[in-house]
């Protein structure tokens, strides 16, 4: 009986906590689908409103949504492809190879991790427009191809691989490329897909780099095109906003859900198989 009373009351908490995580996504969606008038009344209405085709088809249309998302998913595919691409090859060079001071390349890797973008936000600037790269795709993705995490989760996973393996691979005659693409690259496929999606969610929520970086509007990411949709209301229809909110969320969260049984196995190395 109590064993039964403890389960469901797991059950009602969990139940509440992803209530709560998800409230301000289900609120966005509800406040996307009112007019101002809906939005603005007392007490609030948290019913799907009536301007829901109105305002998904303005903001889609009247502020070129459609533009800041392809420009986004080009610039977060690069740097995710990227990033795991540097991270496995550095990765592979700290396990598999006798380097001197490899200790302490990986410890001044894992130190980058303290210097977030916007710490070196005016150093990075002042790089990026000596090399003539200023409002250009190249500034928004080529500060960002290394990843400290990427290193760290590939280096990880690389240690838990059985010394056997590398002790056959070098008896069949493997050369250090052949064994990082034949042996180390398909073992690794839930870690790559777990980079995959914190990568790409990172990429996609930026926005002081790109608003700093990128003067064109047609080069501009997809936050700083939500931005634009309240700065170019004169009253804001916050109706609108969050419809553009709303769309503007649903490239990452495809990537998430497509590869979210990939996620909790590339995060928790021991259990991949």
């Amino acid at each position: 009986m109590r064993s039964n009373i403890l389960k469901i009351s797991v059950y009602i908490l969990l139940t509440i906590s992803v209530f709560i995580i998800a409230m301000p996504v289900i609120t966005a969606f509800i406040f996307s689908t009112q007019t101002p008038a809906e939005i603005f009344s007392y007490p609030p209405k948290f019913t799907i409103g009536k301007a829901l085709i109105e305002n998904y088809k303005t903001a889609w249309n009247m502020y070129h949504l459609g533009r800041y998302i392809l420009n986004t998913f080009f610039i977060a595919v690069a740097v995710t492809v990227g990033k795991i691409a540097i991270s496995f090859l550095a990765a592979t060079v700290l396990v598999c190879f006798d380097i001197p001071l490899k200790r302490f390349l990986f410890i001044f890797i894992l130190l980058t991790l303290m210097m977030p973008t916007e710490i070196m936000i005016v150093a990075l600037f002042d790089l990026v427009t000596k090399f003539g790269w200023s409002n250009s795709y190249f500034a928004l993705i080529v500060p960002f191809l290394a990843s400290a995490t990427g290193t760290f989760l590939f280096r990880q996973h690389f240690l838990q691989i059985s010394p056997a393996i590398v002790d056959a691979a070098k008896i069949e005659g493997a050369g250090p490329i052949q064994f990082a693409m034949k042996i180390l690259f398909p073992m690794s496929t839930n870690v790559i897909a777990a980079l995959t999606v914190i990568e790409f969610v990172y990429v996609w929520n930026q926005y002081l780099w790109p608003l700093v970086i990128i003067r064109e509007n047609s080069k501009q990411m997809i936050q700083i095109g939500l931005r634009m949709m309240i700065t170019g209301q004169d009253a804001t229809n916050w109706g609108i906003v969050m419809a553009g909110a709303v769309i503007s969320l649903l490239p990452a969260l495809a990537v998430f859900l497509f590869l979210q049984r990939y996620l909790t196995k590339g995060l928790f190395l021991g259990s991949e198989k």
